[in-house]
């Protein structure tokens, strides 16, 4: 355990935190459930940052990391879909996306192979995670105009996955199809 693989953890801790806030009668409720999800957002490149910094990059943080990246989109997606069924759609191609993508890391993992995250996928989760501060911080969709934006942004970020799971599977199947069958 070092201090990058906490900051993964803290990652996943904040998801009750988020959904406990954007729930609360409080005031601010829904304005601190986007504040925390953007610092839990932020761990991401944290921790990845201080892993490399530090030297401590850990079979756990390898496997921790992206374990904690799809827990806070995928149940934090889900809460903001019981809000807005309207993004149902955009919603299910991310968490798909999520899903297929997790098990074909899995499958090539097992093959001995890794394909590094691409330029695709990192501007997928940076739209995301905007869409998704800008689509928490509503109160009943208001304001119009940020729910337009946040709405626009989760349908780009949909585009984008499609987009991104594309350019994976064919580097994932170019690795493979190019390694020793031995």
């Amino acid at each position: 355990m070092n201090i990058a693989n906490l900051t993964t953890i803290l990652r996943i801790v904040l998801i009750p935190v988020i959904v406990g806030y954007y729930y609360s009668n409080l005031a601010q409720g829904h304005l601190i459930a986007a504040a925390v999800f953007a610092v839990a957002s932020l761990t991401d490149w944290l921790d990845g940052y201080l892993a490399r910094k530090l030297d401590q990059a850990t079979e756990l943080g390898a496997f921790l990391d992206p374990v904690a990246d799809k827990l806070l989109v995928v149940v934090v997606s889900l809460v903001l879909l019981a809000t807005y069924p309207v993004l149902l759609l955009p919603i299910a191609v991310i968490v798909v996306r999520e899903l297929v993508i997790s098990a074909l890391r899995e499958w090539t993992a097992a093959r001995g192979k890794r394909v590094a995250v691409a330029f695709s996928g990192k501007l997928k989760a940076t739209i995301q995670m905007l869409a998704i501060i800008a689509l928490l911080t509503l109160e009943n969709g208001e304001p119009r105009l940020l729910w337009l934006l946040g709405a626009g942004l989760i349908y780009l970020s949909a585009i984008i996955a499609l987009w991104s799971m594309a350019q994976y599977f064919h580097r994932a199947w170019q690795n493979l199809r190019n390694s020793d069958p031995t």
